[in-house]
């Protein structure tokens, strides 16, 4: 595995917000006190409502800014990035996140606050860190990441969104694995794994 190129999204792969989604909404009385769901359970409900959509964009904007630091990492994420770094596996992150988020009255950075919860967490600039700081990506839209993680040249690319890898220049090259717990169809050239732990079989199972 040493040299082999890994990229991995960063919202809802690397890093959960269930809890804090939750939280967030029961805090500004869009859900019952006491409510709780994943974070697209709060997302279908608000957009089930007159003008839902922008409650949702707004939640959004505090999450993954001033409120990032309710999140959490996803079980197992540690553990496969200590057997990328054993293996001499060349991490990248690869985000479609925006600098600022809609309806987000404080104008938070959404990048430097993602990568102040990266920092946090010890996945860049710590000692033992699988991931450089340079080798974090953040793009505007679904096609500049896709852009970017081909011009990476990435063996393996792991994502939450099936959209990605169904996007006409995703590189056919790059080994797609879909971090979903869904059984919905999925393209045949992804493969879907529920758990971290099951990625890491999968990756270095040889």
């Amino acid at each position: 595995m040493s040299g082999v190129r890994i990229g991995i999204d960063f919202d809802n792969t690397i890093i959960c917000y269930d809890k804090v989604f939750a939280a967030a909404a029961r805090q500004r009385d869009l859900v019952p006190e006491g409510w709780e769901g994943l974070k697209n359970d709060v997302r279908d409900l608000l957009r089930s409502r007159t003008g839902g959509e922008l409650a949702w964009q707004g939640l959004q904007g505090f999450v993954y800014g001033k409120g990032i630091g309710g999140a959490e990492i996803y079980p197992g994420v540690r553990e496969f990035l200590a057997a990328c770094r054993q293996a001499g596996a060349r991490v990248y992150i690869v985000s479609h996140k925006t600098r600022f988020g809609h309806q987000d009255p404080d104008h938070t950075d959404l990048r430097e606050a993602a990568r102040g919860w990266l920092r946090g967490a010890g996945l860049i600039d710590a000692a033992e860190a699988a991931v450089a700081s340079g080798d974090v990506y953040f793009e505007d839209t679904m096609a500049a990441k896709v852009d970017r993680l081909a011009s990476l040249e990435l063996d393996i690319f792991i994502d939450d969104l099936v959209e990605v890898f169904e996007q006409p220049h995703f590189p056919k090259d790059t080994r797609s694995i879909l971090f979903t717990r869904s059984q919905s169809p999925h393209p045949e050239h992804c493969t879907p794994i529920a758990t971290w732990a099951g990625i890491r079989d999968e990756v270095f199972a040889a």
